[in-house]
């Protein structure tokens, strides 16, 4: 499609990658794909975990989405041009595009979708994602009628957003789930209970056939997607695996094809047993501790300086994580698009007696000694790493006098109780960027984002750092404002940054076209499984 004037088309090139791809004859059988958790929701706009993310991943499809290699490639929308100042973005979507139940998919669907996930009342925990469009972030705060919103359909076939203002990773945030259509006829019919299976009309390459809570969620080829022919495995089968070990026995024995995360402790005996099926690669992911800021100790620097400085991140990365993370002493991973290398937190170099010895001074400065030592609580969701994590965390505290104890559940009830602003010492968060840009991590920790800022913390400068990052075109510009707001948080420390993360898989030579890559993309509309 030869762009409008003054416009440049914004999809050259995905199309022509996307139809690069020879369709092969679909061998039979079902492929058991280990999946991080249970899945809490498959809302796709109250969705707010990477196991969800497989899962919607394969249901549905947005204006955009990710090919195997993690690139991003046309979904719903065939083209697409953007205005010459960067606030208009037109998209064309498939003539061919289909819901499972076969309706067509129109634009109308996205522009309900939209306005659904940012109306106030459905309480959707990414709706911060969609705010550059223009009017969200007033609508989500029930300022406005999402009718406001900056997205239209002049035709069944043409979708219009309109940002803001220039958002360099627009693109990008539209293959996250808060940009994924629902089917309104079913969510207006049947409400929260349009998720069911006997209910879900999804739009992707697979639609739902069963949903059993820890056990499966079992998924079938959707016959009118418009790449089914292209589409190898006919049904697959997400089993939820928080126990790494059991799932490392279940995979040797046969039970599952894939898994998603590995004991990291057992990393040098999974590559002598398992050789090439054991594959490491890239990610853009964070692994850190949250402090409950609104609550004595922890709303004192000096405490959560010392708690930070005797973390041993080498030993924790290198040693207890078999390799499969790298220290982190910055909240940002380096190597985010638009940002340069990220300020680190103070005392990396010196000797581990020293940090030890500022340690303890920091304590004693804030009232804790042998007299008073301090106690904290460790909340943690329960996984063979994690779990070696908090022993390890809580040995290298001991050694400046610090007793901790333990609290932990599921994923889901972990991450549920901190959502809903419910009250803690230090517990274990983790952040897997949704697109590669600081702005993605740095936005956590603005006061009011309290869903994903569960200790609450606010700083106005930080905050004002932040608002003229966002309002500021000029992409050098605006990485020195997000580098001035990263510093404030590695001193400020409401998380602590403990490790980065990298993804690290089990794949069985009966799956191919598994390619690592830094989005942890793996739909498996492009994966085939041998019988």
């Amino acid at each position: 499609m030869r762009p409008a004037p003054h416009r440049r088309q914004c999809l050259a090139g995905l199309a022509a990658a996307a139809l690069a791809r020879p369709a092969e004859a679909a061998p039979a059988g079902l492929y058991r794909r280990g999946n991080d958790a249970d899945p809490g929701t498959l809302d796709p706009h109250k969705s707010s975990t990477v196991a969800e993310a497989h899962i919607l991943r394969d249901l549905y499809e947005g204006l955009l989405t990710y090919d195997n290699h993690g690139r991003i490639i046309p979904g719903c929308a065939e083209a697409c041009t953007v205005s010459g100042d960067g606030l208009t973005y037109t998209f064309t979507l498939r003539e061919r595009a289909r819901w499972s139940n076969g309706d067509p998919v129109v634009a109308n669907d996205f522009v309900f979708s939209l306005r659904r996930i940012l109306d106030p009342a459905l309480a959707a925990k990414y709706a911060e994602v969609l705010f550059p469009i223009r009017g969200a972030a007033a609508v989500n705060r029930g300022a406005a009628a999402p009718e406001s919103i900056g997205v239209d359909a002049p035709s069944a076939r043409t979708l219009v957003l309109t940002l803001e203002r220039p958002t360099p990773y627009v693109l990008e945030l539209l293959t996250h789930s808060t940009a994924l259509p629902v089917h309104p006829a079913t969510v207006t019919r049947f409400g929260a209970a349009f998720t069911r299976p006997e209910n879900l009309v999804s739009n992707g390459a697979y639609a739902l056939r069963e949903a059993a809570p820890n056990d499966r969620v079992i998924l079938v080829r959707n016959p009118h997607f418009h790449a089914a022919a292209d589409v190898a495995i006919p049904s697959v089968a997400f089993l939820p695996t928080p126990d790494l070990a059991s799932a490392v026995r279940r995979y040797a024995g046969g039970e599952i094809d894939s898994l998603a995360d590995l004991p990291a402790d057992q990393m040098a005996s999974l590559r002598a047993r398992f050789g090439g099926q054991v594959v490491l690669g890239p990610s853009l992911g964070l692994y850190a501790l949250a402090l409950d800021t609104r609550r004595a100790p922890f709303d004192d620097v000096r405490v959560r300086r010392a708690l930070s400085l005797v973390i041993d991140r080498e030993f924790l990365a290198q040693r207890l994580w078999g390799e499969t993370m790298d220290p982190a002493y910055s909240l940002c991973p380096p190597g985010l698009d638009h940002y340069r290398a990220p300020p680190e937190l103070a005392g990396r170099d010196a000797l581990p007696i020293d940090r030890e010895d500022e340690a303890r001074a920091l304590l004693a400065a804030a009232g804790f000694g042998p007299g008073r030592p301090l106690a904290l609580e460790y909340r943690f969701n329960a996984s063979d790493n994690n779990r070696n994590t908090a022993v390890a965390l809580a040995e290298m505290w001991r050694g400046i006098g610090v007793a901790t104890r333990f609290t932990y559940t599921d994923a889901k009830t972990h991450f549920a109780y901190l959502r809903e602003g419910r009250p803690f010492d230090v517990a274990r968060v983790s952040w897997i960027a949704d697109y590669s840009d600081p702005q993605n991590f740095l936005f956590l920790l603005q006061s009011g984002n309290d869903t994903l800022n569960p200790g609450h913390y606010a700083d106005a400068a930080y905050d004002g750092l932040m608002r003229d990052a966002a309002g500021e075109t000029d992409l050098a510009r605006r990485a020195d404002l997000l580098f001035r707001a990263e510093t404030i948080v590695v001193t400020d420390l409401p998380w602590i940054p403990v490790m980065h993360t990298r993804s690290k898989a089990l794949i069985s030579p009966r799956l191919s076209g598994y390619r690592p890559n830094l989005r942890n993309a793996a739909p498996t509309r492009f994966l085939r499984l041998e019988a």
